[in-house]
């Protein structure tokens, strides 16, 4: 099992349409004002989705974007920073080994660019003792 598909909800149609395109999403499916369908230029065939939602539900939704290396990860920091977006965390060391950064979409959902290698699948506390 992978995942495919994971769809968030959003407050303003047009505002969050806007704001995945600017950190580099594909929007693939425009159905305003209600759903639009994204996907990343890694070629590995996930897909982000949008709904409309009523202001008033609580958002709690943390989506991972994950990068190749840190050297990728800080390139992608960059580029948001130079697109004017404002990082809630710079790009810190988190005790479980991952390297985050971490931004809120209009909505409030937020967003985690990190770099995890191995750590991601392969933690030193992974369940079945599996390593890499």
């Amino acid at each position: 099992m992978w995942i495919n598909q994971i769809t968030i909800g959003c407050t303003d149609y047009e505002e969050s349409v806007a704001f995945y395109k600017s950190i580099g999403l594909v929007q693939i499916v425009d159905s305003p004002p209600r759903y639009a369908r994204f996907e990343s230029l890694s070629g590995d065939g996930a897909t982000l989705s949008l709904h409309s939602v009523d202001k008033n539900i609580a958002q709690n939704t943390v989506v991972y974007f994950d990068h190749a290396s840190e050297e990728a990860l800080a390139s992608q920091v960059h580029t948001l920073t130079a697109r004017g977006l404002v990082l809630r965390q710079k790009i810190t060391d988190e005790s479980w080994g991952w390297k985050e950064a971490r931004i809120k979409d209009p909505a409030g959902n937020e967003l985690c660019f990190m770099f995890a290698g191995e750590q991601r699948r392969f933690p030193p506390w992974r369940v079945d003792g599996r390593s890499s």
